[in-house]
């Protein structure tokens, strides 16, 4: 109501690099509730900042894909943001 983004994990944590685990169901559960556009967006700091360590210095790199129109039906608009979030893995 208030024009401000929201930011969620769909994942529900941090990965090891290469890593592609399923989306959890809130994602499913938001975008249908809140009927906006969602704009994945890549993110590559496993290497740098792991589930369990220490940080360790280095880059971390952001990719915003397009953006995907609400209304979609669950299978689709997961696997768009499934594979918009893991665009950096390879």
């Amino acid at each position: 109501a208030q024009g401000r983004s929201v930011l969620i994990f769909p994942e529900g944590t941090r990965v090891k690099p290469g890593e592609a685990p399923e989306l959890r169901s809130g994602f499913a559960g938001l975008y249908r509730m809140l009927d906006l556009p969602v704009v994945p967006i890549a993110v590559r700091s496993g290497h740098v900042w792991t589930k369990h360590g220490v940080k360790k210095p280095g880059v971390v790199t952001f990719r915003f894909m397009g953006h995907i129109p609400p209304g979609l039906p669950r299978a689709e608009a997961e696997a768009r943001v499934h594979a918009g979030i893991n665009a950096l893995n390879g």
